[in-house]
């Protein structure tokens, strides 16, 4: 009798952890869909991947926007208040604002190392004085496991940017292509404008 009394609570325990492990596993996953149309907009905004931010978010805070780092990096990106304010994030917390805040601190680490993967990652997670200091990937173990856990999902060794094209028709009906959003959006902007004046 005694046995499958804890025979049963076992099986109730077992039942009961499955169940909250699944509901975790599904919650995460609704999580991450909140934020995909800010990862999205403002990744085609700095033409970035939105695969590369998403991994970085699930890295850094585990898609929390109230996530604090012992540290103090606050939000989706974990951003330092320093950070913060050089980028023009007023509100940390605020999902939009921190991730927009974040690509554009990951774009200029972009370009200082050269698009390439791993130094750029080290550099977000410990810092451009790390790597002065070491002439390199940090040896600091959360450093290396935070790229292991990035580059799992993100396997580009250099980070790539995507080039938005651009087609309209000139006045005297030439196709234009161009990789200027200003040119594209200013030809259409002259539509509108004569448009609105017949």
């Amino acid at each position: 009798m005694n046995k499958l009394k804890i025979l049963a609570s076992f099986g109730i325990f077992l039942l009961l952890a499955l169940f909250f492990l699944g509901y975790g596993a599904q919650t995460n996953q609704q999580t991450n869909k909140i934020y995909d149309g800010i990862i999205k907009t403002i990744a085609a905004k700095y033409n970035l991947e939105a695969s590369l931010i998403s991994s970085i978010i699930k890295a850094e805070s585990n898609y929390d926007p109230m996530a604090i780092s012992s540290k103090g990096a606050m939000g989706l990106m974990q951003l330092m208040p320093e950070t913060a304010k050089k980028y023009g994030v007023n509100n940390v917390f605020d999902p939009k604002d921190n991730i927009e805040g974040g690509v554009k601190y990951l774009n200029d680490l972009i370009k200082l190392y050269d698009r390439q993967t791993n130094f750029v990652l080290a550099a977000y997670n410990a810092g451009q004085e790390a790597i002065k200091k070491y002439g390199g990937i940090p040896p600091y173990p959360e450093t290396r496991n935070y790229i292991e856990k990035i580059r799992a999902s993100y396997k580009n060794s250099t980070i790539r940017n995507k080039t938005r094209i651009y087609k309209f028709y000139d006045s005297s009906g030439r196709m234009v292509l161009t990789n200027s959003s200003f040119l594209y959006y200013q030809h259409k902007k002259k539509i509108k404008d004569n448009k609105d004046s017949i």
